[in-house]
């Protein structure tokens, strides 16, 4: 639309397209507003007038002015190029913003613009000067879009007004030759000089570029202070802080164990008392380890998750607590690793198991595979492993339990603060060179792969009963779930799961005797709860398969042990007081306090997992996986003893159950909604809010970070409580390795103990080599009397000739320990053989000696080593090929139908159940052999 002026000038508004009329080239690099649509209106001052729609009333005291015209336009054009650049283009079918110019009548306004402290007196008195109508005014508003018959008139918001060069905002326009206002060096074109029958190509805009004479140089931005930027430094604080504070602690810990002994560092195995390494390490070690917490705990508090740098502090903080003994010690540490070496050696040397020398050869996964490492990497010593296999395996464990985390409905911190309770309250100690502590870590990827791939959460449908224990079973199971479950994985990807959690539970059951057990009432347990997807079908695959290995691969163990296996069934109480009781009787006071606290971070980890668990519940979330992990394990209390050590392995396999649900103690809300806001949390019941939100918040990380440093303090006291007789000097290695060189055709080893029987093992480095050859199960029972040696010398004297009796400080410290034995008993018991005219010293030094009889008869020799060929496998029963037969079949069947069954429950429903009238039968028949092999091998032997 067009509008004549007073003085006989044509002002072009566009409204309707992005081109006026009587034009058809288009405009190229033109700087635009990024407010509008997204294209700039041309102003066109052609001679003829088009016909258009009439324009929206102006105001009447709108008169050109040739100076604030092009001031406005230049400020136009300026803002539209610092602003508009990097804005996208957004194309309008409708009508165009017109632009409003205080010399040219327009229909297209720009929103009322700030106030410009550069801005010229002629320019505010001309904008001071217009009365708009109110139907104006509203226009003008920002995001404001008025309609006028076939046209609209948008305002667009004025961009905020930045510096422009003096030049280009206050000088004075050039003086015009004619009176007829003309705007140079704009977007706007000139008028022409006469009129003519076609409008006249408009010049393309171009930006206002000052010339340099008139510009003056812009000033530089004054130089930061020190001040300035030691503030920055400060503001940025919590980035950078938590990653300096874990490294200089890290550091500060190595150089504090690793250093020669001196004032407030370096460690002194002379120190080492009842209280175990905790008495010895140097003040700076505690230093570094309270560093790398706090650094923890300020990235904890952070509203972000920092994943990477949070596992790196966890980490940083096990190598500090699980590899001071890797630091410190000269030798590999705990005595027991060095036999499991030594099977290691025998499979990679014979390739052969033997079942009859040592009942754990009965479960040769773990041994064979490292045996077959270490033979095809031409290792040959095997020292390094371990001196490293504990700090290795418990970062091995931090990975499947960090993804066991990922799957329940939980808050950043709550998951974290567990997965750092895991590595403090992980004091058991099986976790050096041992099926145990392999086959954990196996248990925790097979957990991990039960909720992360088959993991089932479903709102309840059903209606709850309006009374009794229906009603509560029913309130708690229309609870929100604590676990959160992955929908819309591939078919093929749960197959590859389904594979890999076989071949997780197969591997475990011929590397343990324990963890499959745990694995499958797990299993049992989620199907129970309604947690996994899997079905029933699996879990009578899975047993099957641990009593088909126990029937068929260990028979050597088990056919004259059948009551050791089963004597211990159903006594809780007795077994509970074996593991309990009995390790804490007739101790030295010092050492007391080891266990002890050992059993004060069992009471406060399960009173902390009960807080949690019912914080959760008044927030109306139910934690069943957290609760089968917490709760299946202690089944196994009801078992066996096992050696004594069942309630080690309970702790060890209940403890991932217990951090988790000991963390919601501490932050028990469910993660908020919003993905900008991960760390804040949305409690589901907000009854009884006493204290601030945010009070509460940081109060909860304050009381989590003090309890995770008095839990780190303990783990100190009952992970190397022990220190004393568990770690390994290199006397006592020195004296194995004598015997080992002369244990041609055969040798005997017999170690001190105060009380006789099959359940006490040596506390010395036994059987790295010739587990065939050298024979450690011969006891020599001493007394608190150190001058009575007669029962040991008796013991010898009864042994056959090559025999050694071993006396080695580890030895002597756990009689002190243990059973109260006297500070000075090792040496004076030494002293009393050394004076015995029936034995002789044949290896002496400061760490261990080694005694023989003196006087053997003549002409007896050296017996020969104990077989352990041929003996594998035998004996069997008539029945054994038929469940063989139908061990494979129910197999076969089984994993089909689980495959199947993967599809959905409703897929193939007649071919699965075809199957299952294959697997029914042949399963009670594989089951039918399996307990006939038990009871026909049981009476022949």
């Amino acid at each position: 639309m067009r509008q004549r002026d007073g003085d006989g000038m044509t002002a072009a508004g566009i409204t309707g397209s992005s081109e006026s009329k009587g034009s058809t080239e288009e405009e190229t690099d033109v700087p635009f507003d990024p407010d509008a649509t997204g294209i700039i209106p041309r102003l066109v001052l052609p001679d003829e007038p088009a016909k258009e729609p009439d324009p929206p009333q102006e105001s009447a005291d709108d008169s050109p002015d040739d100076s604030a015209a092009e001031e406005v336009v230049e400020e136009v054009e300026e803002d539209a190029d610092e602003e508009g650049e990097d804005e996208d283009e957004e194309a309008d079918t409708g009508t165009l913003p017109a632009l409003r110019l205080p010399s040219l009548p327009a229909t297209l306004h720009i929103g009322t613009p700030p106030t410009r402290d550069d801005a010229s007196p002629v320019k505010e008195t001309k904008r001071d000067a217009a009365k708009e109508t109110k139907k104006a005014e509203k226009a003008e508003e920002p995001g404001k879009v008025e309609e006028s018959g076939d046209s609209r008139t948008i305002a667009i918001p004025r961009p905020v007004a930045k510096p422009v060069a003096k030049s280009a905002v206050e000088a004075p326009p050039e003086p015009a030759p004619a009176p007829a206002p003309a705007v140079s060096s704009t977007p706007v074109a000139p008028a022409p000089s006469a009129p003519k029958p076609t409008a006249p190509r408009p010049t393309e805009p171009k930006p206002v570029t000052p010339a340099p004479a008139k510009t003056p140089p812009a000033a530089a931005p004054p130089k930061a202070g020190l001040g300035a930027r030691i503030g920055q430094i400060a503001r940025n604080s919590p980035t950078w802080l938590p990653v300096l504070l874990t490294v200089e602690g890290l550091l500060m810990y190595i150089l504090a164990l690793k250093v020669p002994p001196g004032p407030l560092r370096g460690v002194d195995p002379a120190d080492i008392n009842g209280l175990g390494l905790i008495a010895a390490l140097p003040v700076s070690a505690f230093a570094a380890i309270l560093i790398m917490l706090v650094s923890f705990f300020v990235t904890v508090a952070q509203s972000t998750d920092r994943k990477f740098l949070l596992l790196f502090q966890i980490a940083a903080i096990t190598f500090a607590l699980h590899g001071a003994g890797a630091l410190y010690a000269v030798e590999p540490r705990f005595p027991t690793a060095y036999v499991h070496a030594g099977f290691v050696d025998f499979i990679g040397r014979t390739g052969e198991t033997a079942i009859n020398i040592d009942a754990r050869m009965g479960w040769p996964g773990y041994f064979a595979l490292f045996a077959f490492v270490t033979k095809a990497a031409g290792i040959t010593d095997m020292t390094t492993i371990l001196q490293w296999t504990p700090l290795l395996t418990n970062l091995l464990y931090l990975l499947p339990f960090v993804l066991i985390l990922r799957q329940v409905a939980a808050t950043t911190r709550a998951r974290w603060f567990a997965a750092l309770l895991f590595v403090l309250a992980q004091w058991i100690g099986q976790d050096y060179f041992s099926p145990q502590g392999f086959t954990f870590a196996l248990y925790l990827a097979y957990v991990a792969i039960l909720l992360r791939w088959f993991g089932r959460v479903e709102p309840r449908t059903k209606p709850i009963a309006p009374k009794g224990l229906r009603k509560l079973l029913g309130r708690l199971d229309a609870m929100m779930p604590g676990e959160i479950a992955n929908t819309g994985t591939f078919r093929a990807d749960r197959l590859l799961m389904l594979m890999l959690l076989l071949a997780l539970f197969f591997a475990a059951t011929a590397s343990h005797q324990i963890t499959p057990f745990m694995m499958l009432g797990v299993l049992t347990a989620l199907l129970i709860l309604k947690r996994t997807k899997l079905t029933w079908v699996l879990p009578f695959f899975l047993g099957l398969g641990v009593l088909a290995w126990i029937s068929y691969e260990t028979v050597g163990f088990w056919a004259g042990q059948i009551d050791a296996i089963f004597g211990g069934l159903g006594r809780i109480l007795t077994n509970l007081q074996r593991n309990t009781g009995d390790r804490i009787a007739g101790s030295d006071p010092a050492h007391t306090m080891v266990l002890q606290a050992r059993l004060g971070i069992l009471v406060v980890i399960l009173a902390l997992a009960a807080t949690g668990l019912l914080r959760r519940l008044r927030r109306g979330v139910a934690d069943r996986a957290a609760l089968i992990l917490l709760c299946v394990p202690v089944l196994a209390l009801g078992l066996q003893s096992y050696g004594g050590e069942i309630g080690l392995r309970i702790y060890m396999f209940a403890l991932p159950g217990a951090c988790l649900l000991a963390a919601y103690a501490f932050f028990p809300n469910l993660p908020a909604d919003s993905a900008d806001v991960r760390d804040e949390t949305v409690p589901v019941r907000k009854r009884n809010v006493r204290f601030n939100p945010e009070f509460t918040r940081k109060l909860s990380v304050v009381l989590a970070a003090v309890c995770a440093v008095a839990f780190a303090g303990a783990f100190l006291v009952a992970r190397y409580g022990n220190e004393k007789f568990e770690r390994v000097t290199p006397g006592e290695l020195s004296a194995m390795h004598y015997v080992y060189d002369h244990d041609k055709p055969s040798a005997r080893v017999l170690y001190l103990t105060a009380k006789e029987g099959p359940e006490v093992t040596p506390t010395l480095p036994w059987g790295e080599k010739d587990v065939e050859l050298v024979n450690f199960n011969g006891q020599a029972l001493v007394f608190k009397d150190p001058a009575r040696i007669d029962r040991a010398v008796a013991a010898l004297k009864a042994s056959s000739r090559n025999s050694y009796l071993a006396v080695t400080t580890g030895q002597v410290a756990y009689l002190q320990l243990n059973e109260g034995f006297a500070a000075d008993w090792g040496a004076r018991f030494r002293a009393a053989l050394d004076a015995s005219p029936d034995v002789k010293k044949v290896f002496s030094n400061g760490d261990a000696a080694l005694y023989t009889w003196k006087k053997f008869v003549k002409g007896t020799e050296v017996p020969p080593p104990q077989p352990y060929k041929g003996t594998r496998g035998d004996p069997t029963s008539p029945w054994t090929p038929v469940g063989l037969a139908a061990l494979g079949l129910t197999w076969a069947t089984m994993f089909g139908y689980e495959v199947i069954r993967l599809n959905g429950p409703n897929r193939a429903v007649k071919a699965r159940r075809r199957l299952l009238w294959v697997a029914i039968p042949s399963f009670l028949v594989a089951v039918a052999v399996i307990v006939e092999r038990f009871i026909y091998i049981a009476s022949i032997n």
